[in-house]
């Protein structure tokens, strides 16, 4: 079972069930993990920015804490997605 990368009705996870790592729902959830990815790397260097700025009002400082907990939240359901793909993958002994 994978990870997908977004939520289903009222915020609960969704699950791919195959075995077909090529296979359309995983190549799409391999593209929105990728700009998920990408994303946080740019609200990363943003927050670079204004955190270096003393001058920024509370109220951007607000948005820009929101928008990285939201891109946090999806990087770490990536992560965890991902932890669970190598588990499937490795040989057991």
């Amino acid at each position: 079972m994978r990870l997908l990368p977004w939520s289903g009705p009222e915020g609960k996870p969704c699950y791919l069930s195959t075995d077909e790592r090529g296979g359309y729902m995983s190549r799409l959830a391999d593209n929105v993990e990728a700009i998920q990815l990408g994303t946080a790397a740019e609200l990363l260097e943003e927050a670079d920015e204004t955190l270096n700025d003393r001058d920024v009002p509370l109220d951007e400082m607000r948005h820009l804490a929101n928008e990285l907990s939201g891109a946090l939240r999806e990087v770490l359901r990536v992560a965890t997605s991902r932890g669970h793909l190598l588990a499937v993958g490795e040989p057991r002994p």
